[in-house]
């Protein structure tokens, strides 16, 4: 499969909140640094965290890719992203930020390694 269709498939198990089809796309010792700088380690603990998440149904994401690299095996993508939630209180709010993701090809599958979101 090349990087371009493993991409639209990670996203999209996201933007369904296909919990297996994400984690499928997972390495196991993958990093997923959030906005506000919390640390999620190890497919286990980013299980948990997208169990939590996908069970919301208030949250919708809209991505721009806008820049991708391949080099043999490992592949940069970089992504706008437009992400609308409810607060605790039930109030709508926006958030606009940029998402790297560097996915590495393993046994011919392209997987997660590193997932960063920082807020611009």
């Amino acid at each position: 499969m090349d990087f371009t269709t493993a991409l639209d498939q990670h996203l999209a198990a996201v933007r369904t909140r296909d919990l297996d089809a994400y984690m499928a796309t997972v390495h196991d010792e993958a990093t997923i640094i959030l906005p506000n700088g919390k640390t999620v380690e190890g497919a286990d603990a980013i299980r948990a965290f997208h169990k939590g998440w996908f069970e919301d149904p208030d949250w919708t994401m809209e991505t721009e890719t806008s820049r991708t690299v391949v080099h043999q095996d490992t592949a940069v993508a970089v992504l706008t992203v437009d992400y609308r939630d409810l607060d605790q209180h039930g109030k709508p709010y926006e958030l606009r930020y940029l998402l790297s993701l560097v996915f590495a090809r393993t046994d011919g599958n392209w997987m997660l390694v590193h997932d960063q979101n920082t807020h611009c």
